[in-house]
């Protein structure tokens, strides 16, 4: 299974760079359309294996819009050198604005699939802790759920002797910051904060329900 979403990811990342070859037509305006489509490709690429660090269904949604962008202006810029094309050149120009507009729809259609299907409160990732500064350590940690969201925590201590307001000061956290755990479909609050009483100081980071 996971090889068959693996080829159909790649498939979905070298779709418009390959249409956008069917139909372009000049030396200038047509390598640097497809040299931008295969930049965006890799990234996408990186992201669906988890090495660019983005939320997935937003990063599928993008690229369908920027591929579409990238080869309109292409297309704008040959029609402007090379005016209009021939009739088969337009059946494939034709062929290529349907492709881009299927993509842009399943990655509508599955990024709106994905956020209700994760509207509920689901564990944070490790990531979404920041890496301490010098001097900090990790002595202990927890996770779990609760009503309406689930945790991760994290008792900090000192390896250079600091006091516990030293900690405080190091950790830089003064309130609780709130974000979108997403950039465009996944709209659950993501929040990152620090709690120092009897003598323990923990940071901590909840992900919420989206009705909560």
């Amino acid at each position: 299974m996971w090889v068959a979403w693996s080829v159909l990811g790649l498939l979905y990342a070298a779709a418009p760079l390959f249409a956008w070859c069917r139909i372009a037509r000049t030396r200038q305006a047509g390598p640097a359309v497809a040299f931008a489509l295969l930049a965006a490709a890799v990234l996408l690429v990186a992201a669906q294996h988890g090495l660019v660090e983005v939320p997935r269904p937003d990063a599928h949604f993008l690229f369908a819009l920027a591929a579409a962008a990238l080869i309109a202006v292409g297309l704008a810029v040959e029609r402007a050198q090379e005016g209009p094309g021939p009739e088969e050149w337009s059946h494939h120009r034709r062929g290529t604005a349907g492709l881009l507009a299927v993509q842009v729809v399943l990655a509508l259609s599955g990024g709106l699939l994905y956020a209700l299907a994760n509207s509920g409160a689901s564990m944070p990732p490790a990531s979404a802790l920041p890496p301490l500064p010098d001097g900090l350590t990790v002595i202990s940690q927890d996770a779990g759920c609760g009503s309406g969201n689930c945790f991760r925590t994290q008792v900090i201590g000192s390896t250079a002797g600091l006091s516990q307001d030293g900690i405080v000061r190091r950790l830089n956290l003064p309130h609780e910051t709130c974000r979108a755990n997403g950039w465009l479909f996944d709209r659950r609050d993501r929040c990152v904060g620090m709690q120092a009483s009897d003598g323990r100081i923990v940071r901590y980071v909840t992900l919420s329900d989206l009705v909560g």
